[in-house]
C-alpha cells in the first residue's frame, strides 16, 4: 500500500511537470530596432523667406559667391559668374543617367577660369560641363496676356484680348503715364511684375498699378531673377547690383 502511494505521487509529479513545460511560453525575442536615418538640416540653409532660395548670389570685389538669407557668406566669392540653385534642363535631359542628377535644383551653375561647373550647396564643384552630356530642353512657350503700349512718349499696359481702341482710355489696363515699362518673365501670367521708370528712378508695379518696389533705384535688370528666384536685381549707384525680395529687403 505504501509503495503504491509513492508511485501515485511520482506519477502525479511527472504529469504536473509535463503540463508546466507545455503551457510555458517563451517570451518573444526583442527585435533589433533599426533607426531610420534622418538627414541633418544645415542651420545655414534654413529659410526665413520661404518664397526665395536659401542661397543667394552676391558679388564682392568683382567675384561672385553665395550668402544665405541672413547675409552670411556660405560659398566664398571666387567665380566670374554664377546662377541660382535651379534646375538645368540640358542636364536633366542628358543621355547619361549619372549626369541627370546634377540637373536638379540642389545644384547651381558657376564659371571659374572660363570653365563651367555645377556646385552643391556646400560649394563643392561636383560636375564639369561637357557638350556631349547635354540634352535638349523641352521648351513650352506661353503667350503673355499683357503688353506694353506707347502713347505719345509715355508707356502703359494693355491686355491683348480686350484692347481695340486707343482712344478709349477705359480699354487700357494701365493708362500710359510712365517713362518706361517692362513686363518681367514669371509663372503667373495674370499678375506679372512690371519694371517701371518715373522721373529717372526705377521701381516695380503690378498689373493693377500698385507700387510693389518704390521708385528709388537707378536701374533694375530685365533678367530672369524674378522668374527663377522671386528676386529683383537692383542698383542704387548704377554700378553695384544686389538682390531684393518683393518686400524690398536687401540681400
Amino acid at each position: 500500500m505504501k509503495n503504491a502511494l509513492v508511485l501515485l505521487i511520482l506519477c502525479f509529479s511527472v504529469i504536473l511537470s509535463a503540463q508546466k513545460k507545455k503551457i510555458t511560453k517563451k517570451s518573444p525575442a526583442k527585435k533589433n530596432l533599426v533607426s531610420k536615418h534622418i538627414p541633418k538640416i544645415n542651420p545655414d540653409l534654413i529659410k526665413i523667406n520661404d518664397s526665395i532660395p536659401a542661397l543667394i548670389p552676391q558679388k564682392e570685389d568683382g567675384k561672385f559667391g553665395f550668402i544665405n538669407q541672413k547675409g552670411k557668406v556660405i560659398i566664398k566669392p571666387e567665380y566670374s559668374n554664377v546662377g541660382f540653385f535651379t534646375e538645368d534642363c540640358n542636364l536633366q535631359n542628358s543621355n547619361d543617367a549619372k549626369v541627370k542628377i546634377y540637373g536638379s535644383n540642389k545644384f547651381a551653375s558657376v564659371r571659374l577660369n572660363d570653365v563651367d561647373y555645377r556646385i552643391n550647396e556646400s560649394g563643392k564643384r561636383v560636375y564639369q560641363f561637357k557638350d556631349s552630356d547635354l540634352g535638349k530642353c523641352k521648351t513650352e512657350i506661353k503667350a503673355q496676356l499683357f503688353h506694353g503700349y506707347i502713347l505719345g512718349k509715355y508707356y502703359g499696359i494693355i491686355e491683348d484680348s480686350k484692347f481695340e481702341n486707343p482712344a478709349d482710355y477705359k480699354q487700357f489696363t494701365i493708362y500710359p503715364q510712365y517713362d518706361y515699362l517692362h513686363i518681367l518673365e514669371g509663372d503667373d501670367l495674370k499678375n506679372p511684375m512690371i519694371i517701371a521708370v518715373r522721373d529717372d528712378k526705377f521701381g516695380v508695379i503690378d498689373i493693377h498699378n500698385k507700387i510693389i518696389i518704390p521708385f528709388q533705384y537707378s536701374d533694375i535688370k530685365r533678367n530672369y531673377s524674378w522668374k527663377l528666384a522671386r528676386l529683383f536685381e537692383v542698383t542704387e549707384d548704377g554700378t553695384n547690383y544686389f538682390y531684393i525680395d518683393i518686400a524690398n529687403k536687401k540681400y
